[in-house]
């Protein structure tokens, strides 16, 4: 046991070691279609990454910035707990959407990795690679060859990914979702939506999870009651 933990040690520090090599180095040069705002936005109809089942009877939206030291903290410290209390069981369905800001260098680019290996079924595993990789954002660095590694260990075919991440493929997509967020009073990252009303909006803390529980649980008390099938009123009447 103990010389299964030593290997466990040592793979941590080589892991480490060659994302503090990556995050030196800076490494590529990120394109400028992928990096920055489109000269056009086209609404292309998506609506953001849902997780969760769409039957639940509480929706909550994300607006998030890849590069919000608060959003890696809210993704890593608090929604494991919500994705066990309130999503996996049913109650809650959790879309992603994008908004970066402006004073953060490299957010839409990061956006748009997520985007690019989304189109591959692969945001959630790139998402959690963004976020549970943080030290990226801390440098000022340019992120292209971190990233093109958190695709690869998110299992993302890297020869697409390029040409999406080249190409600035999903740029009108994440400007879209940002001028979304501005006529719906986003007014910084994180900013949460139930069904359809903002959430905290004198709170001036990260949300926890137990705050989402208190929301979902009152939501779903004052819900009206779903009428009774066809079938089952035929059988009062009997």
């Amino acid at each position: 046991m103990n010389r299964f933990y030593a290997m466990v040690g040592v793979l941590a520090v080589v892991l480490g070691i060659g994302v503090f090599a990556l995050l030196r180095t800076g490494g590529g040069t990120a394109p400028a279609a992928a990096a920055g705002p489109p000269p056009t936005v086209v609404d292309d109809s998506f609506r953001g990454y849902l997780l969760g089942q769409g039957s639940a009877p509480v929706e909550i939206v994300e607006y998030l910035d890849f590069e919000c030291p608060v959003c890696a903290s809210f993704a890593t410290i608090q929604m494991p707990t919500i994705k066990e209390q309130l999503i996996n069981t049913g109650k809650v369905r959790w879309r992603y959407r994008d908004f970066p800001l402006a004073v953060h260098k490299y957010s839409r680019f990061a956006a748009h990795a997520a985007q690019c290996a989304g189109a591959q079924g692969r945001f959630f595993e790139m998402h959690d690679q963004l976020f549970n990789h943080h030290q990226w954002a801390q440098t000022g660095k340019d992120p292209s060859d971190l990233f093109r590694s958190f695709a690869q260990a998110a299992g993302v075919d890297l020869k697409a990914y390029d040409a999406c991440m080249e190409g600035g493929r999903y740029a009108a997509r994440i400007e879209f979702s940002r001028q979304e967020g501005d006529q719906l009073l986003v007014d910084g990252t994180p900013t949460f939506y139930a069904n359809g009303k903002k959430l905290f909006p004198g709170l001036r803390r990260l949300p926890s999870s137990d705050d989402f529980k208190t929301v979902a649980d009152s939501i779903i008390a004052h819900a009206p009651p779903k009428p009774r099938t066809q079938p089952e009123r035929e059988h009062l009447r009997h």
